[in-house]
Parts: C-alpha cells; sequence; structure tokens
C-alpha cells in the first residue's frame, strides 16, 4: 500500500489546489454537479427569494416604523423607514461579507489538517489540502471541522475529521463560534455515524442523498453479472485505449496534456470550476496526488486523480476526459483503478454522492424526502440524477445515506441554498451549466 499512499502523503505536505470531478460518457452532459446538486438548492431559490421578500417588506419595514417612532417620539413617514429598512439591510450585507471573507487557513494549518486526514477512514477529507476552506481544530489538535461561511450560514463539510470521541465537543466549539458570527450552523454531506451527535447537539438531519463505495477486498469481474461491463472494457482496449496509474512524481511530466484535457472538457460543458465540496484544477494539487490516465496513440484522453489515506480507503476525486471520447473510456478507467488500488492493498474506494438518491417516498416519509424524491424522479431537466445512480450502480457499490444538517424550524431551504452558493461560488455558478 506504500506505493501509493506513502508517495501522496509525501507531496502533500506543500502541495495545496484545486480539481473537480465529472463521470462517464453517459452522464457527460451533466455530470460536473454530482456532488452539489443536492436536495431542492436549485428549485428552492424562487422560494428563498419569495420567503426573503415576504420578511423583509412585511416584518422588518414595520418593526423599523416602531423602533423609529420611539426614538424620534412621533411618527415616521414610509419614506424614512425605506431609507432606515436600505441602511439596515446594506449593513447586514457588509456585515455578511466580512464574515464570509475572513482570513485563509495559514499553510501550517493546512499542513496539521492533512496530516490528520490522511490517519482517517474518509479520504475525501483530503480535500482540506485544497486550502479554500477554514479551519477550526478541537482543543487538543488532534481533529477539526472544515467549513465556509455564505449569507446566513456556517456551513462544515463531512463529519468532523479525527478521533470520534473529539466530535461532541468540537461540534459545540463549531456552534459557539458560529453564535459569536451570528450565523447558522449547518453540516453537509456528513454520515449516519453523526447523526448522535448532531441529535444531542438540538439540529436536525435531512437526507440529501446516498454515497457510493466499492469494497475493494471483494471486487472483481468474474462471473455473468459483470459481462456487460466486461465487454464495454475489453472493446475500449481493442480499440486502442491504454490505462496507466500515475504516482505523484510523475505527474508534472504530462501537466500539460492534463490541463488540456481539463480545460476542453470544462469549455465543452460550459462549465466554470466550483469549489468547497469540489475541487478546481491546479497544477500542484493534482500533482500531489496519484493520476490514473487513459491514452490513445500515447496521447491523454481521459484521467481521474486519487486522494488516499493511511487506513485503506480511497477517494476519486476529479474526473475529466476529451469531447467525444470513445464510449467506453471511463469504465476502463474506473475499473482499472479500482484493480490497482486493490493490488496496492487498499480496501475501500468512494465514488462520490448520487444526489436525492435513495429518500423514502411512502406515506410516512418526511416532507423534505418526498419532495426530494420528486425532484429526484421529475427533474431531469435541471440535472441527470438517475444518471449518476445508473452509472455508479453499474460497479456494484454499497450506498451509504449522507445528509444535511441544520438547526431551526421546518425545511432547511435557505441553509440548502447557501450551501449551493458556496459550492458554485454564487449564483452565476449554480446556474452555468455544468
Amino acid at each position: 500500500m506504500l506505493d501509493i499512499t506513502a508517495l501522496s502523503a509525501t507531496n502533500t505536505g506543500t502541495e495545496i489546489g484545486h480539481a473537480s470531478e465529472a463521470l462517464g460518457p453517459a452522464i457527460r452532459a451533466r455530470r460536473q454537479s454530482s456532488r452539489w446538486a443536492a436536495p431542492a438548492a436549485i428549485s428552492a431559490l424562487a422560494l428563498f427569494a419569495g420567503i426573503s421578500t415576504a420578511f423583509d417588506g412585511a416584518v422588518v419595514g414595520p418593526l423599523l416604523r416602531q423602533a423609529m417612532k420611539h426614538v424620534f417620539h412621533q411618527p415616521v413617514g414610509g419614506g424614512v423607514a425605506l431609507a432606515a429598512a436600505v441602511s439596515v439591510l446594506a449593513g447586514r450585507r457588509a456585515m455578511r461579507a466580512w464574515r464570509q471573507r475572513g482570513p485563509a487557513p495559514a499553510r501550517d494549518e493546512i499542513r496539521r489538517a492533512n496530516d490528520i486526514a490522511i490517519r482517517q477512514d474518509n479520504a475525501a477529507a483530503g480535500l482540506v489540502r485544497l486550502g479554500d476552506k477554514k479551519l477550526l481544530f478541537s482543543d487538543c489538535g488532534q481533529a477539526f471541522i472544515m467549513y465556509g461561511c455564505r449569507g446566513r450560514s456556517m456551513v462544515a463539510l463531512f463529519d468532523p475529521v479525527g478521533p470520534r470521541h473529539l466530535w461532541a465537543s468540537l461540534v459545540l466549539k463549531f456552534r459557539a463560534e458560529a453564535e459569536r458570527l451570528m450565523l447558522r450552523p449547518v453540516f453537509y454531506q456528513v454520515s449516519s455515524d453523526f447523526l448522535p451527535v448532531a441529535l444531542e447537539t438540538g439540529m436536525k438531519p435531512y437526507k440529501i442523498g446516498e454515497e457510493a463505495v466499492i469494497d475493494l477486498t471483494a471486487f472483481s469481474l468474474a462471473g455473468g453479472d459483470w459481462l456487460k461491463l466486461r465487454r464495454s472494457i475489453n472493446r475500449a482496449e481493442r480499440d486502442g485505449l491504454c490505462f496507466e496509474m500515475l504516482p505523484p512524481e510523475a505527474v508534472p511530466a504530462v501537466m500539460g496534456e492534463l490541463a488540456r484535457v481539463s480545460d476542453l472538457w470544462l469549455s465543452t460543458q460550459n462549465a466554470k470550476e466550483k469549489g468547497f465540496s469540489l475541487g478546481t484544477f491546479r497544477n500542484d494539487y493534482v500533482a500531489s496526488t496519484p493520476v490514473a490516465v487513459i491514452r490513445v496513440d500515447g496521447h491523454i484522453v481521459a484521467f481521474a486523480n486519487i486522494l488516499t489515506t493511511e487506513n485503506g480507503h480511497a477517494f476519486i476525486d476529479l474526473m475529466r476526459s476529451l469531447p467525444g471520447v470513445h464510449r467506453g473510456a471511463m469504465d476502463l478507467l474506473f475499473v482499472r483503478v479500482m484493480e490497482a488500488l486493490k493490488q496496492a492493498g487498499y480496501a475501500r474506494l468512494n465514488l462520490g454522492m448520487a444526489p436525492l438518491s435513495g429518500l423514502s417516498d411512502h406515506a410516512r416519509a418526511p416532507l423534505w424526502n418526498r419532495i426530494g424524491n420528486q425532484i429526484f424522479e421529475k427533474g431531469e431537466r435541471f440535472y441527470n440524477f438517475k444518471g449518476v445512480k445508473t452509472f455508479k450502480t453499474k460497479f456494484d457499490p454499497e450506498w451509504q445515506p449522507r445528509y444535511l444538517i441544520a438547526g431551526g424550524l421546518g425545511l432547511p431551504v435557505s441553509a440548502m441554498l447557501d450551501v449551493t452558493l458556496l459550492i458554485g461560488g454564487g449564483l452565476r455558478g449554480v446556474f452555468r451549466r455544468a
């Protein structure tokens, strides 16, 4: 296992950057958003706007009038109240921007966090090396939460990273910091292991989909169930496609080719790089990890970078291919990555989320689940929900639930919108096709 993990860990201390993800050719047209198309986020925009407008207009205005009446000891006209309301809202926006900007984590903090992450089971926690998230460490320094701020939300990504006995106290510390900044605490894409901590600290879970995890120890293409996938791979290899797993030290030599594939993929998808729970292609980040490539006639046509831990877990982060690439290229890439990781001694491979997958739809199901299930079934015009699930299902993963955790009454529409904007980099990033 050292032939991949050790090489990756050696480089990640100083090489911090960004990457992004894509899925197979069957879902290329919409795949970039597979980790940010969370429950009802896009559909919630109109609802959020309506709620905000109604709140600010129907509640803030009258309250300001009454407050100013007490200040000036006389009725205040609508124009003055409107001016005051605009001032308050502008001040609130400025305060929010100040809270969101904040200081970036220092390089030594990112090194400390990455050293913790590579000793845990969640290989996706290696995204901390991107340096685009703030960090909150436990008092003992052995665990951390990575988070970002957007709108009214302070959003933690994944479970706390570190020993589980430190989670509860770290979450309370996170909530206290959110309260200090007058923000709502939110946890995004957490596992079922986190639910007891969430409930004990007064927050509610909302299922946002399922994560596909491969048991590499049992992975094999033998048997009739894998016939279709074997045919796809054999056809790709007969047509001249070749696989190679590059160690980190070999990546800089092909960085130009990788960048070309990435740029063309983004251009074809009319997509911009995302962030937070997604990476962005950046040379230092890509060169800090093993990279799997598919070549045709010696030229790279598809690639994926792999995050790994010392505990035998791996995560496929960035996946991109040239437009019009062979239809079996991504099948070949995924299968050969699994085989290479298994041979190197890894036990688990995380393929990422299938948004809104696995939400209950029975009569007793929560309203959130029923809305999400309807979007999953009928929202193909916005995102290829079923295509993502179908593509990952062909590798026979274990589907593990993932949740959004938030406090307060009612559905967490505003919190989910803040998460979506945080990942997309604003409204333009959310609505730009990916």
